[in-house]
């Protein structure tokens, strides 16, 4: 190689090469300091874009599992009323049974209608203040009062697949009126006074018995559909874990730096950076062997 003043190839080799060491020094310590060996779509484009969309992946999920966790405690809510519901109606139905004994004088069946009427009261009161978030849950008409199917969003689109269906007979009124006018087939029971007549006057209270069982019935069909939803909302919540552990496990691989492996070119990096300015030194004296020459 020629010895010349104006340009020094040796020094112009050791800087780029000092200036590789240098990037490639840095981007071990960006990496080791962030965790993660993709941190600008520079340094993969492609690995870039899918961890991205993972990572939505990922938030849209966390949402998913608190819907149907939502959606959960909606149905327990649900559940629980309704189980105080069949409570009181199966009281109910053993003082009916009691009055249509026909032992029973005046002041004992006035006794039993009392126990009766305070019972269906508290069935109507359970109906009117069961509610969620705001949404009145056995209203089935009226302000706040659910009456619609309700869907879930347990998944990440758009179609049934992501949605569970929570159907609006589970929403129905629950109220004494019109559970005994709607469900026991006698129009005439519409409230509340008419219900607890027919069950406390021994002429009517064997009449009653059946019509009760058909009201406790509608109540044991819509827990054992809450029971359903409840066993898919359940599941949906597992899938939805299993679904991101599995996206968390892919991006970590794709995304995670290994900090083993960047420690060891950290150190090759550096090696070289020093190696590199050493020898950049060297070369930038190369020019001034030619005075020597003078």
């Amino acid at each position: 190689m020629a010895l010349t003043i104006n340009t020094n190839i040796s020094s112009l080799v050791a800087q780029q090469n000092l200036a590789k060491a240098t990037n490639a020094l840095n981007q071990a310590i960006e990496r080791m300091t962030t965790g993660y060996k993709i941190n600008h779509a520079g340094d993969n484009a492609a690995g870039y874009s899918i961890a991205r969309n993972w990572e939505t992946q990922l938030g849209s999920l966390d949402v998913a599992a608190d819907n149907a966790a939502t959606g959960a405690d909606m149905m327990s809510t649900l559940e629980d009323h309704y189980s105080l519901i069949s409570t009181h109606l199966q009281r109910v139905r053993d003082l009916t049974e009691q009055a249509a004994n026909g032992t029973y004088g005046e002041d004992s069946l006035n006794a039993i209608k009392a126990e009766i009427t305070a019972r269906l009261d508290e069935v109507d009161r359970i109906a009117s203040n069961c509610e969620f978030n705001g949404r009145k849950m056995m209203l089935g008409t009226g302000a706040g009062a659910i009456t619609d199917h309700i869907y879930l969003q347990v998944g990440l689109y758009s179609g049934d697949d992501s949605r569970i269906k929570l159907d609006k007979t589970l929403f129905s009124s629950a109220k004494v009126g019109d559970l005994f006018s709607n469900y026991s087939g006698d129009a005439s029971l519409d409230s509340i006074s008419d219900v607890a007549d027919a069950c406390a006057g021994s002429s009517t209270a064997a009449g009653m018995l059946d019509k009760i069982d058909l009201v406790i019935n509608e109540i044991s069909n819509r827990t054992t559909t809450l029971g359903a939803a409840q066993n898919r909302i359940d599941s949906a919540i597992e899938s939805i874990a299993v679904q991101s552990e599995n996206i968390t496990s892919s991006l970590s691989t794709l995304r995670d730096a290994d900090v083993a492996e960047e420690s060891s070119k950290y150190i090759q990096a550096q090696i070289l950076q020093q190696a590199a300015s050493t020898l950049l030194a060297t070369a930038n004296q190369t020019p001034s062997i030619a005075l020597n020459l003078l």
